[in-house]
């Protein structure tokens, strides 16, 4: 995929997805590095401008919004996990979003499923997306198969992105994202980030 060596803010959004306390916490002792270089690349964002996006799984209360037929969310329903304003459902106040950022609130696996993340992107004629999330198999990969069917250009943050199963994260890392989306490791990212933008 071809790009610029820079990112227009006025057409850049990053987003950070499902780093919420109740995925984080499933991922051990991996959770913590994986904030440190997400803090990274939010520092670097709003140094440069962009606008921040977080994207976080939440349902209302009793989750009317799952149904018997979804059995990825069934555990979630009869657990009460994931309910808004509930602390597992909570950003990890290490990337807590800060004024000026969006909140994106979702009831699905992807980012843009039951939310308005389109609606304000379009509004905003952004069109291309910095991302990363948890899980990798999860929300990273729903939401660059449906971004990219959508017409964003995507560039992905790898180490910024997790599983709990490594050989999925690899093989989507290595061989399934690089059809749809530049994929870059997090000092790649924060050095594109502070370089000044291009100019066409």
């Amino acid at each position: 995929m071809s790009t610029s060596p820079a990112f227009d803010p006025a057409r850049t959004a990053v987003l950070i997805m499902d780093y919420q306390a109740g995925i984080l916490a499933g991922l051990g002792a991996e959770a913590e590095p994986l904030v440190t270089r997400a803090v990274r690349v939010l520092d670097a964002s709003r140094t440069g401008g962009l606008p921040i996006f977080f994207v976080k799984v939440c349902f209302r209360p009793g989750h009317p919004e799952i149904g018997e037929n979804n059995p990825m969310f069934a555990t979630a329903k009869q657990a009460g996990r994931f309910a808004s304003g509930s602390p597992d459902a909570e950003i990890h106040p290490a990337v807590a979003p800060r004024a000026g950022d969006v909140i994106v609130m979702k009831r699905r696996v992807s980012a843009f499923a039951g939310s308005d993340l389109e609606l304000i992107l379009r509004a905003r004629k952004i069109d291309t997306l910095v991302l990363f999330g948890v899980a990798t198999s999860g929300v990273v990969l729903s939401t660059v198969r449906q971004a990219a069917d959508a017409d964003y250009r995507l560039h992905l943050v790898a180490d910024c992105c997790a599983d709990r199963d490594p050989e999925v994260h690899r093989v989507l890392l290595e061989k399934i994202f690089p059809r749809q989306a530049e994929v870059a490791d997090a000092d790649t990212l924060v050095a594109r980030l502070r370089a000044p933008a291009a100019r066409a």
